[in-house]
């Protein structure tokens, strides 16, 4: 669900930077990483002296993780079911996630994520969009224009819906850097095994769409992802 531990320093640290900022301004201390994957998040900020717990529902993922990850609390779960108790975290996070929550239930994984956190507690969503150089080059593997879409509708539903204040809403680049196109490609894989033989099979065409869209970089190629921001307290009542 969110981006696994593998492909993390491709990426310019502008994510990390604002969820370390929001976590520090609300003064939180324990923090719930709603679909963590392979817990590049959950890493990184148990290592900042949060107290982290994750959450995925891919077993696999997770039992990987709880030996990678030994500062951190992980659990096998799905966002819209989450296993803990009202009130039970200062902050939850959606790292690129949301978006792979199944659709009928997003609503009630935005629900779950506000009933575990506290009245003062935030909630931090980023949601990458459907469009951008790493986008197109990513489509022919997997098009996520229309499942991104549901997931921004499902949110703002949400916050239409007085469930939420908005205390932040943000619209920024994510700079993702690759010495090549296989490097790509074990980066969507990472995130996705199943993505490997759709890779293959497409292999002519990402190579084409990597050549067009990719600009120069120190390490080679540079490609983008506008990503958007939201941090939300829980309306009163």
């Amino acid at each position: 669900m969110s981006t696994p531990e593998a492909p993390i320093s491709h990426e310019v640290p502008q994510t990390g930077e604002r969820l370390l900022a929001i976590l520090n301004d609300r003064k939180a201390r324990k923090v719930l990483d709603i679909g963590c994957g392979h817990g590049a998040l959950s890493r990184s900020l148990a290592a900042k002296g949060f107290e982290t717990t994750g959450i995925d529902p891919d077993a696999a993922a997770v039992a990987a993780t709880r030996k990678a990850v030994r500062h951190a609390r992980f659990e096998r779960a799905t966002a819209e079911a989450l296993p803990f108790a009202d009130g039970s975290f200062d902050a939850a996070i959606f790292l690129n996630a949301l978006h792979h929550v199944p659709e009928a239930v997003m609503r009630q994984a935005l629900a779950e994520a506000r009933r575990v956190i506290r009245p003062a507690g935030a909630l931090i969503v980023v949601e990458p969009l459907a469009r951008g150089s790493f986008f197109e080059v990513m489509r022919p593997v997997e098009d996520e224009t229309e499942i991104r879409a549901a997931a921004l509708r499902a949110l703002e539903a949400d916050i239409a819906g007085g469930h939420w204040h908005v205390a932040r809403h943000d619209t920024y680049d994510r700079l993702s850097d690759f010495a090549a196109l296989d490097e790509f490609i074990a980066y969507l894989v990472a995130v996705d095994p199943a993505r490997k033989a759709v890779a293959e099979a497409h292999r002519d065409e990402l190579d084409a769409l990597f050549k067009a869209n990719a600009t120069a970089s120190e390490k080679g190629y540079r490609l983008i992802q506008p990503l958007t921001l939201y941090e939300l307290h829980p309306a009163a009542g």
